[in-house]
């Protein structure tokens, strides 16, 4: 019997698909198709909305957990090697003692991208002040700060190359009055030694220097974005310690974190055994 050779098998079915998507759709091509016009842009992965009750209830679940932990019951959960952001994702700072660096929050995104605007040049000071105060409001922004509410993990992806200090001492703190507990960037954060100070949890690739203008734009909010090589999808469950950061697709959050704290009371009851045969005082890690 004869039989067709695989590419004129994968030719024809493009063919078929070509003529369907022409039957469906009106003169001009994808132009007003459902949809809308693909020229003007368009997202294929949906942001889903939670309200802030059910983040709290989805947070309680992760309390306390580790790193480690969850990536194990990542694991368990069929998730292997899903969600482990880069190491060179790491924490600005730790606390040894109370772990207060950890934190677990729902991801609201940003995504700033690296400017292809030619340089302002050298402008008289009050000049450079209109223009650089005119590029904060128009052009690289942070419209997602109303979104942070109690419970947020801001996660930022940035410009990769642009030595920008998107994050700095002032605006962490703002976030985190508004409820953020902790900030994750796929780039750069400048005033490093205030951030430090002022412990507020910080996850980042290295230190930025220069400030937004003339280096970065604000491209989306809340949408899906990359940061340290993985997905964030707004709504995701964003855990960090000082074995980096993990991220939990919020569907399998619950079975994620059930596992993970079965993972973590054992291990805690194992080390609390060996405290107790090395005459060691009990702290935060073993209660």
């Amino acid at each position: 019997m004869h039989r067709s050779p695989p590419y004129a098998i994968a030719l024809s079915v493009l063919a078929l698909g070509l003529t369907l998507l022409g039957q469906n759709s009106p003169p001009g091509g994808t132009e007003g198709a459902a949809g809308g016009d693909l020229r003007a842009g368009r997202s294929f992965i949906a942001t889903p909305l939670f309200t802030e009750d059910d983040d709290r209830k989805i947070l309680t679940l992760f309390e306390g957990l580790r790193v480690a932990d969850v990536v194990d019951g990542m694991d368990k959960a069929g998730l292997q090697g899903i969600g482990l952001m880069s190491p060179d994702i790491r924490p600005l700072w730790k606390d040894t003692v109370h772990y207060t660096h950890r934190f677990a929050g729902i991801a609201v995104t940003a995504r700033y991208v690296p400017t292809n605007r030619p340089p302002a040049g050298a402008l008289k000071p009050e000049d450079y002040d209109r223009w650089a105060a005119s590029w904060y409001a128009e052009d690289s922004p942070e419209p997602f700060v109303p979104l942070i509410r109690k419970g947020t993990a801001l996660v930022v992806e940035d410009a990769p190359r642009a030595d920008v200090g998107s994050i700095g001492s002032n605006n962490i703190m703002g976030w985190k009055f508004r409820g953020c507990l902790g900030v994750v960037t796929s780039a750069t954060a400048r005033d490093t030694d205030e951030i430090t100070t002022e412990r507020v949890p910080l996850y980042f690739k290295e230190p930025g220097r220069g400030i937004r203008p003339g280096r970065n734009e604000i491209e989306s909010v809340n949408r899906p974005v990359v940061c340290g090589g993985v997905l964030v999808v707004p709504g995701d469950v964003v855990v960090a310690d000082g074995d980096g950061v993990v991220v939990v697709p919020r569907a399998y959050a619950e079975k994620v974190a059930r596992f993970a704290r079965e993972i973590l009371d054992g291990d805690k009851k194992g080390r609390r055994a060996l405290y107790q045969k090395l005459s060691l005082p009990e702290d935060d890690s073993v209660r």
